[in-house]
């Protein structure tokens, strides 16, 4: 099993779907996983540190384990079938641990907001990584995460913040152009 980060969601260019891309360590292979718009929004706010007032489902999940007193040891990206991924999230209760299947935007979701650590089986990034995305891939990706968080500054009426990231995004947008 090899350890990820997830760099970040973005929106695919081609299909306009979201996408959570997944990072080895050394960065040289890449992993897209398609989500739908709701499990990005998920996995945003937790990349983001963002605590709604009420808690959303995958805090929830997170509240009941952890009244259960029961630890989100690890999710695992575990097998991809006809473009389906699969994946494991692996919980521990004293010294009994339990595999749970999953979405693995869910379990993505989930250990985000654990602090669980997130592997992916060699089989998986054989079959479905990529090679470091380039650098106008980067820059669409950015795009995204700056248009996500100046739209959530507007939700909280925070115009000023709103104003900081649309200048960025039209400097980005500039840069793109040329």
């Amino acid at each position: 099993m090899i350890r990820v980060k997830i760099s970040g969601v973005a929106i695919d260019p081609v299909t306009k779907g979201f996408v959570v891309i997944l990072k080895d360590e050394t960065e040289t292979r890449w992993l897209p996983i398609w989500i739908g718009p709701y499990e990005a929004k998920m996995i945003s706010l937790a990349l983001e540190k963002i605590k709604p007032i009420r808690p959303l489902p995958h805090d929830l999940i997170k509240n009941i384990l952890d009244s259960l007193s029961m630890i989100v040891t690890r999710v695992v990206i575990s097998n991809i079938k006809e473009n389906t991924y699969f994946a494991i999230i692996k919980l521990r209760l004293d010294h009994t641990e339990k595999e749970i299947d999953a979405r693995p935007s869910d379990a993505i979701a989930l250990a985000l907001r654990t602090n669980a650590p997130i592997y992916v089986t060699e089989e998986v990034l054989d079959k479905a990584s990529i090679e470091k995305i380039g650098l106008e891939d980067e820059k669409g990706m950015k795009l995204t995460e700056l248009r996500e968080k100046m739209q959530k500054a507007v939700e909280v009426e925070n115009y000023e913040e709103a104003a900081k990231l649309r200048d960025q995004i039209r400097s980005l947008e500039k840069k793109q152009k040329y």
